[in-house]
């Protein structure tokens, strides 16, 4: 089985970049308007745009792309951007350590309603005003980036914290939470690593609560308190959204595929997939490429 492309580097020429911030005309005339094979980041990618055509692909979900559009592409999240003419606009992308050396807390990420690492990303959609504000910040942001500015990455990530507060104050699905961590918010983001390291042969809340050194009940009330769902949903789900990409984005068979996610038995792989979407896995991969 092919693996989907993965890009290690936030910037191909800098080897050492935790930051960078491009202008999408000017990546559609690098490569001459050649649309890249889906992949996946080890980083953040926010896409601002002004104005663009076509067809943005994360994970399962394809969306138009159009104008006054800001999309968040989680670590990890498998996405494709398909242009049908020359579009408009800024992509940054930023790993765990740029938030580290401009001061702005992992625990500030964590609580925005943006980055969303499963299921669906669909663009915030801000009126005129707001993404003028938006694309005001993403200027800075790119002036900066290109100038020789004392102490430019603080500088950046003031203007990326204050963007990303702007988004999220217009998502508001909720307020952004104190950045002065509780246990519970410290459990649920060591719970969504943990999950994400061993999702592929660990698929029991025991074995996470175990590794998390808490009680089964504790970790399923704390998680249902915080996300709104169980231990044993998201841990379902975060499988579920992997079996999707990987029959979406690569070749490989519904029997490699149980087995690269710890499936014992194909035929409980296919169940288990069943279960959750309605649907067999072959009949989804052959809906996918059919749409």
């Amino acid at each position: 089985m092919n693996p989907v492309k993965t890009y290690q580097k936030v910037n191909a020429q800098q080897e050492s970049a935790t930051f960078a911030i491009s202008r999408m005309e000017d990546i559609y005339d690098k490569h001459n308007g050649k649309v890249d094979e889906p992949h996946r980041h080890n980083y953040f990618t926010v896409l601002i745009i002004k104005n663009a055509s076509g067809h943005h692909k994360i994970d399962f979900n394809s969306y138009e792309l159009g104008g006054y559009q800001v999309y968040f592409v989680a670590p990890g999240q498998v996405h494709q951007v398909i242009e049908t003419e020359k579009s408009f606009g800024y992509v940054m992308t930023f790993s765990n350590q740029f938030l580290v050396e401009s001061t702005i807390p992992l625990s500030f990420i964590d609580s925005l309603n943006l980055f969303q690492n499963y299921g669906q990303s669909p663009p915030l959609l801000p009126k005129e005003q707001q993404f003028r504000t938006i694309a005001h910040f993403a200027k800075n942001i790119f002036d900066l980036f290109h100038s020789d500015a004392t102490m430019k990455n603080l500088s950046i990530g003031a203007f990326l914290k204050l963007l990303l507060i702007e988004c999220n104050n217009i998502c508001s699905i909720n307020p952004i939470a104190s950045e002065m961590e509780t246990s519970g918010n410290n459990l649920i983001r060591d719970f969504k690593t943990v999950v994400n390291t061993h999702y592929r042969q660990e698929h029991s809340t025991t074995f996470y609560a175990g590794e998390l050194n808490i009680t089964p009940d504790h970790l399923n009330r704390t998680v249902k308190s915080k996300i709104g769902k169980t231990a044993k949903d998201y841990i379902q789900t975060r499988i579920i959204t992997e079996a999707k990409r990987l029959l979406y984005f690569t070749d490989g068979s519904a029997k490699e595929i149980a087995y690269e996610l710890g499936f014992n038995e194909p035929a409980n792989f296919s169940a288990f997939f069943k279960k959750h979407t309605k649907i067999s896995p072959s009949h989804f991969k052959k809906s996918q490429l059919q749409a």
